[in-house]
């Protein structure tokens, strides 16, 4: 994978996308969509799990110019370039709504992708389209319900990005914040039969940090939003800059399901 600098980053970011795969139960042959696969992290192990006699369709919505340090076109082309390559096709500027699929994949993936959405009706859309085009489905995100007092900041630092991203435009990766159970409900909704729910450790992930910083540089952006949103806003920055260091990222949620009968 393209690396900026030190690789320690990276390679903590890629044990937990193994464990992911792991958790997903992905199969050496089988047929995989990711979407919402970003600059790759969890398609290197997707493909890395399936096989020489699998392969991986990873979509993303956004250009191949976005993203920072190293954008998603940057990524792909590192990652086309490795031994795995010829197991992925990328494809970038993607709504799976658009997408035509002549035979149903094995497994369709959103890897810490559904706080994205800007619209929680478009995410069910997305799911109850994944009925059409897998067999199982599979997610993973961060998990709200935090059971060490070093996640807290994290957990506080998301609740004021969901906040920012009501009252300011932006492209940030928390548009909505979804619990486990709200996407549980979703997808039953939507026609998938839970298999799986589990937690998967992800404090030692560096993006609680990344997270706490981001909106620690948000908060003058809040002036002018109504005083009743200020004065949450004042008391979650209160508890957030409270909070005891090293900061610690909150764990992973695992959430799977089948078709469920007709």
């Amino acid at each position: 994978m393209k690396i900026v600098g030190d690789d320690t980053i990276q390679r903590t970011q890629l044990r937990h996308r193994l464990e992911l795969v792991k958790a997903f139960d992905v199969k050496e042959g089988m047929r995989v969509l990711e979407i919402g696969c970003g600059q790759g992290d969890t398609t290197v192990a997707l493909a890395d799990q399936v096989g020489d006699s699998g392969h991986v369709t990873a979509i993303d919505i956004a250009r191949p110019d976005y993203g920072a340090p190293i954008t998603l076109g940057e990524a792909a082309d590192t990652i086309k370039a490795s031994p795995l390559g010829e197991r992925i096709t990328f494809s970038f500027e993607t709504d799976l709504l658009d997408l035509a699929v002549d035979e149903p994949f094995d497994i369709v993936v959103l890897s810490h992708c559904s706080w994205y959405f800007r619209d929680p009706e478009q995410l069910k859309r997305y799911f109850a389209y994944c009925t059409k085009v897998a067999k199982r489905i599979c997610i993973a995100e961060w998990d709200v319900h935090f059971t060490k007092r070093a996640q807290l900041a994290h957990f506080h630092a998301v609740s004021i990005l969901a906040l920012y991203s009501q009252f300011v435009e932006n492209d940030g990766n928390i548009q909505h914040v979804f619990s486990k159970e709200q996407i549980i409900q979703m997808l039953e909704t939507c026609g998938w039969l839970l298999t799986e729910n589990k937690i998967i450790d992800a404090a030692y992930l560096q993006d609680g940090g990344w997270e706490v910083d981001y909106a620690l540089s948000v908060e003058r952006d809040f002036i002018g939003t109504p005083p009743k949103i200020q004065s949450l806003i004042h008391t979650y920055y209160d508890l957030l800059k409270s909070c005891p260091a090293p900061v610690r990222s909150l764990d992973s949620i695992v959430i799977a399901g089948d078709l469920a009968p007709h």
